[in-house]
């Protein structure tokens, strides 16, 4: 029996480091695999820029900002004042020299996704009431999403042949917050540019998405009349990734998740009170417990925190912090792995 669907996870998400040099550069990427980003987000380590999130279905050089909401600061065209980024590559990225993705003496940090596969479903077709375009994977579990908002009731199709646990939205014609929904409630609603509690919305119809549809109710952040907007959905699929919950314990002998897989991304957020999200990964700095976070709902510098360990197989908490591990709160997850715990053909994970 297979302990995971994916042996090499850097075909799929990779972390990459790199030193702004205020002229135009290429980024390679240094995994096992060749990976040509779907979806990429960049932050500025040592200093405070916005969050750079750019995908291939709004095309490379159109870009939005997980720490406002703000609308699509749309380039048009390359070449064009707005645009940061010149190239998805086959194996990384080109950036210009602006401040927020390639300043000189400035460190970066870039979080890739690969999907690949393209998806273009017409009204009424497979259950979507709404036309959505994008570019799937249904082996990672995560797929890019565009569809026109109706201001009411609507389906989407996202084709991933699974059912996304954690799905991120944004209205890119408007200043809306961003959407997040995740499997924890499907009546309730965070923002993933604000440190917000979950807030009671009609944005899902109260329903939870399947493997072929999600549910839109009449709320501007995911669904605005004649608006477009972006979705960005993650499943659970073994030893590559997993969207969770958990309950702080409020000790710095914290609580452990198992994942079932080394992670090489982690995203945090509080459910039940006011913190910021808290992100990890196995790049900076590289050793336990030193895993300096970034708090992708501000421009924030990289933080120094000691925050929790990385395992070969989920990862543990060092911290009472409330962010991410306070007594009795709740706290939901997604995680990417670096390696499966143990391969389809038995090899198993080492400790960080």
């Amino acid at each position: 029996m297979a302990y995971t669907e994916i042996d090499d996870p850097t075909a799929y998400f990779q972390t990459t480091l790199y030193s702004g040099t205020g002229s135009q550069q290429s980024i390679t990427n240094g995994g096992n695999s060749d990976l040509q980003p779907d979806w990429l987000w960049i932050k500025e380590r040592d200093g405070t820029s916005s969050h750079q999130i750019m995908d291939a279905v709004r095309l490379y050089y159109n870009r939005i900002e997980s720490n406002n909401d703000s609308a699509q600061l749309d380039a048009g065209q390359t070449g064009a004042t707005n645009q940061n980024v010149t190239s998805f590559d086959s194996d990384g990225f080109g950036v210009k020299n602006g401040g927020a993705v390639n300043e000189s003496g400035k460190t970066y940090v870039a979080w890739q996704w690969k999907a690949g596969t393209a998806l273009n479903n017409s009204a009424g077709a497979n259950g979507g009431s709404i036309a959505t375009t994008g570019s799937i994977s249904s082996t990672s579990g995560f797929g890019i999403v565009k569809y026109v908002g109706t201001g009411s009731n609507a389906t989407i199709y996202h084709g991933l042949g699974k059912i996304p646990r954690m799905i991120i939205t944004k209205n890119i014609d408007q200043t809306f917050h961003w959407s997040v929904y995740t499997f924890h409630s499907n009546t309730k609603i965070l923002r993933l540019n604000g440190n917000n509690a979950e807030a009671t919305e009609t944005a899902f119809q109260s329903t939870d998405p399947t493997t072929t549809i999600q549910s839109l109710g009449n709320h501007n952040q995911n669904n605005g009349s004649g608006d477009t907007h972006i979705s960005y959905m993650f499943c659970d699929v073994p030893g590559y990734q997993k969207i969770g919950s958990y309950t702080g314990n409020g000790n710095a002998d914290g609580t452990f998740i198992y994942l079932g897989f080394k992670p090489a991304f982690i995203i945090i957020k509080k459910t039940n009170a006011a913190e910021d999200w808290e992100l990890f990964d196995n790049k900076r700095l590289g050793y336990n417990v030193d895993n300096n976070n970034v708090v992708p709902n501000t421009t924030s510098a990289e933080a120094t925190s000691d925050r929790l360990d990385i395992v070969s197989n989920g990862f543990k908490f060092r911290t009472a912090a409330g962010s991410v591990n306070a007594s009795g709160d709740s706290f939901i997850y997604m995680a990417c792995a670096s390696n499966p715990f143990t391969t389809s053909t038995g090899v198993p994970a080492t400790a960080r």
